[in-house]
């Protein structure tokens, strides 16, 4: 006999869940992007459709499918599923996921799957207490994270695991998640409204291959749509310009600060300005940038022009002085004139080439004659 109350407590529920939730897709087909990895042929496709998957580390940007396909795979699989965020689990709850996991595979009550959100934030500690029944196939982890697992994740955990590197959608696979809800019962499509291909359009590009973020705003503009149809003006009124993604700390740090310097190194002025205004526009320390650019102008400009160092030491002296904002005047002078400053990595390999020698004992130096007041004379080419 059905129980009325709980059917009722959960439509109750239901109806207030955002529309990202609702309109989670719950089977592989329903999944929009990720081809690289879930095309016909693809491994993780093959692992969810056999149930034969192993321990998998989802790793990504916001909104691009990595709790989906836990979910997916949750909907999919035979086996036992658990799902925790990572920085709400404590050690007692492994260990008791871990001792019931082994009781289910001795009373052949089939595997249990592990899904941490946001493994990133689960401590070394916690990771070794999986680790050995990761290895012993006791639980087949899968963990979701924003941030690279080669810095955040036990590399132990890491080599018993399959990565999969998760990408941004497209604007179109974003106008298709946009149109399914539209017309499907779990979405929208119960509602009388109808958007305009321009108000998809901007979604679908501000929305950054985010289709949570998208979804949201699609919610936003009909819960306070004047009319029964949505417009462009409405739809940017619904969702705000992204946040520069960047972390100070982690991947994004790093590779911020390599597509810079490369720019300035290839005389790129453009590109030199727009990662200087995305560091700056994400809260980078400036100094940080100071530091960087006179290790640029001595490593790969050297004697192609020495002033160059004297313009990035003075450049560092006035960001210590003035900070934010004024000294980002300052940064982009500087960046300016080392990214038309001629080039050189002549001293740089000087320098590195004669620790070498020394390193491994190269003989570079001839002898003298025992003449005191002779340099003996090096043999090396080091700088011409």
């Amino acid at each position: 006999m059905p129980n009325l109350f709980s059917d009722e407590a959960k439509k109750q529920r239901d109806g207030v869940r955002p529309l990202a939730d609702r309109f989670r897709p719950r089977v592989l087909d329903e999944v929009v992007g990720q081809t690289h990895i879930l095309g016909t042929n693809d491994l993780l496709r093959r692992m969810i459709t056999s149930d034969t998957l192993s321990s998998a580390l989802f790793w990504g940007p916001p909104g691009t499918g990595k709790t989906t396909l836990a979910h997916v795979i949750a909907n999919e699989t035979k086996a036992h599923f658990e799902s925790f965020n990572a920085a709400k689990i404590g050690v007692a709850d492994i260990r008791r996921i871990i001792a019931e996991a082994r009781s289910r595979i001795e009373q052949n009550n089939g595997r249990t799957i592990l899904f941490l959100d946001e493994i990133h934030r689960f401590s070394r500690s916690q990771q070794d207490v999986l680790l050995e029944a990761v290895e012993h196939g006791i639980i087949v982890l899968i963990g979701a994270t924003t941030e690279n697992p080669a810095y955040t994740v036990n590399n132990a955990l890491i080599s018993r695991s399959t990565v999969f590197q998760l990408e941004p959608l497209t604007e179109n696979e974003i106008a298709t998640v946009i149109r399914s809800a539209l017309t499907e019962q779990r979405g929208v499509g119960g509602l009388a409204i109808s958007i305009t291909d321009e108000a998809i359009a901007h979604w679908s590009k501000i929305a950054d291959g985010d289709a949570r973020r998208a979804l949201n705003a699609l919610e936003i503009a009909i819960g306070s749509a004047q009319n029964k149809t949505i417009e462009l003006e409405d739809a940017q009124q619904s969702i705000q310009k992204k946040a520069v993604r960047y972390d100070r700390h982690g991947d994004g740090h790093y590779d911020h600060a390599s597509a810079f310097i490369k720019s300035v190194r290839c005389g790129d002025t453009n590109g030199a300005i727009y990662w200087l205004a995305s560091m700056l526009e994400a809260g980078e320390d400036p100094r940080f940038i100071a530091r960087r650019m006179s290790i640029f102008a001595s490593e790969d400009i050297g004697m192609a022009d020495p002033r160059a160092m004297e313009q990035a030491a003075a450049a560092w002296l006035i960001v210590e002085r003035v900070g934010m904002p004024e000294c980002q005047l300052t940064l982009s002078q500087l960046v300016i004139y080392l990214s038309k400053a001629p080039k050189s990595r002549n001293v740089d390999k000087a320098i590195w080439q004669a620790r070498d020698d020394i390193k491994h004992q190269r003989t570079v130096v001839a002898p003298s004659n025992h003449d005191p007041e002779q340099l003996p004379t090096i043999t090396a080419n080091y700088f011409e």
